[in-house]
């Protein structure tokens, strides 16, 4: 009998050690990793706070010493497994593009590109995506979003090249700082990056002004360096307000406000938003703190409070700013300005799906 409990607590421990080894393998980004790829000075290390979410890819991209400038901007190509990277920097290709794989495909040697900042490919399943750029250079290609084919070539230009102002007829900005484009073909437009402009606009699909949110200041509607901007499908448009530590929410048909997040940004603000496709999540980069937060989505018809479910936090001065998500995989990039990079991290998952 005694030889029977004996046996039974082994087997007991045995297997306690075995999931406590499970959880190890699975959620072994929890601690610090620090890991150098080939000879680059790539910087791979993180930190998983609260939920482990994520996981850093250390294989993406294959060829990392082909980011030579500062990396501002990434977006996500779902259905063409496309990743185009933005960089500024004297003598080097504004955008990058690799596979979702890591593989190099080409760069961008266009010379109508100055200071690109923020970036988005046009969810659409065709056969002819487009990459939409902000451009918040001084010289003549300046002030002004641009569309590109996949491989470079220039097709339109909103705004007034080269010349910052406030006016809508013509459209003019001043340093635009991101763009969405909505299937529908409807644009949400934050302007500017610290310009004399602190707008939200939202134009039609043949580029007429829909509503508009023009005011700075640090009440309801009003901004301070809108910085990002992205469209739920529940009709709801979330606007980084990095001026004022806080995410404002509006209704998308109407553009009337409808709440704002603030209480997860008191030590920094947020400079990117983007949803998960599970819609559970937002993913809101803070570039002085170097974290990327998973914040709780709210149900339909409820803004409320921010809730803080995961945090990756980065080393010191990688500096990421703007971050896009593979719609089809979950997958998350990130632009990081500091260690001149685009890193990509996976979802956990057992089962090979998005969380």
């Amino acid at each position: 009998m005694w030889m029977k409990k004996r046996g039974h607590r082994c087997l007991i421990v045995s297997s306690m050690a075995s999931l406590v080894l499970l959880m190890m393998v699975l959620y072994g980004a929890i601690g610090t990793h620090q890991q150098q790829q080939g000879s680059s000075s790539l910087t791979h290390d993180y930190q998983l706070l609260g939920r482990p979410l994520y996981k850093l890819d250390l294989g993406w991209p294959r060829k990392p010493e082909l980011f030579t400038g500062e990396v501002y901007g990434v977006a996500v190509d779902q259905y063409a497994s496309v990743v185009y990277v933005a960089q500024r920097g004297d003598n080097v290709p504004k955008v990058l593009v690799f596979t979702t794989d890591g593989d190099f495909l080409m760069q961008w040697n266009t010379t109508t590109l100055e200071m690109p900042h923020g970036i988005f490919v046009a969810d659409t399943a065709s056969s002819n995506p487009t990459v939409w750029i902000t451009d918040v250079g001084n010289g003549p290609y300046g002030h002004s979003i641009k569309q590109y084919s996949p491989s470079g070539k220039l097709l339109q230009v909103l705004g007034t090249p080269g010349t910052a102002g406030s006016g809508l007829n013509p459209l003019q900005f001043d340093q635009p700082a991101e763009i969405f484009v909505h299937s529908s073909g409807e644009m949400y437009i934050v302007d500017g990056d610290g310009g004399m402009n602190n707008r939200l606009i939202k134009l039609s699909k043949e580029q007429e002004v829909l509503w508009i949110h023009a005011e700075k200041g640090q009440g309801m509607a009003q901004f301070y360096i809108p910085h990002s901007v992205t469209v739920d499908n529940a009709k709801r448009v979330w606007v980084a307000d990095r001026g004022n530590k806080r995410i404002q929410v509006f209704n998308s048909v109407t553009g009337d406000w409808l709440g704002t997040w603030g209480s997860c940004f008191t030590e920094d603000a947020p400079f990117s938003v983007r949803l998960t496709p599970d819609k559970k999540y937002f993913v809101v980069v803070q570039l002085n703190t170097n974290q990327i937060s998973l914040l709780d989505a709210p149900p339909v018809g409820l803004i409320g409070q921010c809730t803080v479910a995961s945090v990756i936090q980065l080393a010191d001065d990688v500096k990421p700013h703007l971050v896009d998500l593979d719609l089809k995989t979950g997958a998350l990039y990130v632009a990081e300005i500091g260690a001149q990079q685009a890193q990509k991290f996976t979802p956990f998952s057992l089962r090979g799906g998005f969380l």
